[in-house]
């Protein structure tokens, strides 16, 4: 893929993923008021909301620092350039630079980071407890999630994501138990990371992980909103393009490239529906006791390491 394709590629590729990213929380809603038994707001509703943030006044607390103000725009734009890297039109990634798994991991965590700190500099104490939890989260689920790409990469003998991708299209006589272990623990990652109960509540989601999301207004909570919406897309993208590749074009041709545009809204629906369906039919849990869930999917992720180990 030369240079003057993959470009025009990559951002095609994460326009399309942020267009869609407040369609998918909104489906997520929608199911929930229905799994509720509540009419809920309309599938559209995060478009108008994020919409009318954008013309609303931007106020910052007085006491907020230079993290508090950069962490929206840092927030995005590292989801942006993982939604450029991920193999979701193609089996390939258009950003071969940024297509390997542990700059990955250092984009989440970036992203994570300051999101968390923007929580701290806002001078909410409210905020700042959930910036907390947030990081407490990420400590919980981060070793899953690695562990799980480990044994992929592994596995396919690269940490390039489109290699991963392009192998596990034909390698799933490879350890398929391994691999299915580790497909399992990373979606048991992926879905904590969307928000989702005993990990979240949807009454209370200041109060748990969108904590530093408190001192927000205007355009900056707009572009906080847009970033975290993004962020589930793309790590359910992530899921579904290394572990899943199924619907990915193996060309560069118009036609392959506009029906992998047309499977790509179809697989992540699915996704975002079986998360709803599980997180609505799951009772609320203590933050404190989230710990104790996390240790089944990281003990999945060991399990697939194991099974790597002994060939299976």
């Amino acid at each position: 893929m030369s240079l003057l394709q993959s470009i025009p590629l990559a951002v095609a590729q994460a326009a399309l993923l942020l267009a869609l990213s407040p369609l998918f929380t909104g489906v997520s809603r929608m199911m929930r008021a229905r799994m509720h038994s509540r009419r809920g707001p309309g599938v559209l509703q995060d478009y108008r909301d994020i919409a009318k943030l954008f013309r609303r006044q931007d106020v910052a607390p007085g006491q907020a620092g230079l993290a508090f103000r950069l962490a929206p725009a840092v927030q995005l734009s590292a989801m942006l350039m993982l939604a450029m890297a991920l193999p979701a039109l193609t089996r390939h990634s258009p950003a071969g630079a940024l297509a390997d798994l542990i700059t990955f991991v250092y984009l989440f965590g970036l992203a994570r980071f300051v999101f968390s700190l923007s929580g701290v500099d806002s001078g909410s104490a409210f905020a700042g407890i959930g910036a907390g939890r947030e990081l407490t989260l990420g400590i919980l689920v981060e070793p899953t999630m690695m562990l799980s790409l480990l044994v992929v990469a592994l596995i396919e003998g690269s940490t390039n994501l489109g290699a991963i991708a392009t192998g596990m299209s034909g390698s799933y006589l490879q350890s398929p138990a391994a691999i299915a272990l580790a497909l399992a623990a990373f979606a048991f990652a992926v879905f904590i990371e969307m928000g989702k109960l005993p990990f979240d509540l949807a009454e209370a989601e200041q109060e748990l992980q969108e904590g530093p999301l408190t001192e927000y207004s205007g355009p900056s909570l707009a572009l906080l909103k847009l970033g975290l919406a993004l962020k589930k897309v793309v790590l359910a993208q992530f899921m579904l393009g290394v572990f899943l590749p199924l619907g990915a074009a193996d060309s560069l041709e118009a036609g392959a490239l506009l029906a992998a545009a047309a499977w790509l809204p179809l697989k992540l629906l699915a996704v975002f529906l079986i998360a709803a369906v599980i997180e609505n039919s799951m009772a609320r849990g203590r933050f404190l006791l989230t710990a104790r869930v996390t240790w089944v999917g990281f003990g999945l992720a060991a399990l697939s390491f194991v099974f790597y180990l002994t060939g299976l």
